[in-house]
């Protein structure tokens, strides 16, 4: 590898095995809620306008949920609150979605 993308991309590389290192389960629940997300918002993109709502919210409300465990394992406050309110917004449209 040349050397000044090393020294560019190095650090991140290392930040990554190192956060794989001081929690592995932590590491693997946020790289699956990742995926999750990603999956939602590709299938929410390729079927626009009548996007699978009643298959996608609970997956995407599980991603949610995962990502607020992970944040709750960090001890951060913000990243808990936006997936908690999250997970409540979309219980919500889940819900009327069903009603």
């Amino acid at each position: 590898m040349n050397d000044r993308i090393r020294m560019v991309v190095q650090p991140t590389i290392d930040w990554i095995h190192d956060d794989f290192k001081s929690n592995s389960f932590r590491f693997c629940v946020e790289l699956f809620a990742w995926s999750i997300s990603l999956g939602c918002a590709i299938t929410m993109a390729m079927t626009v306008p009548n996007p699978p709502l009643l298959q996608m919210y609970p997956v995407w409300i599980l991603g949610c949920a995962m990502y607020a465990w992970a944040s709750y394992s960090r001890k951060s406050f913000g990243m808990l609150v936006n997936y908690m309110l999250l997970v409540t917004i979309d219980s919500i449209g889940l819900y009327r979605l069903l009603a």
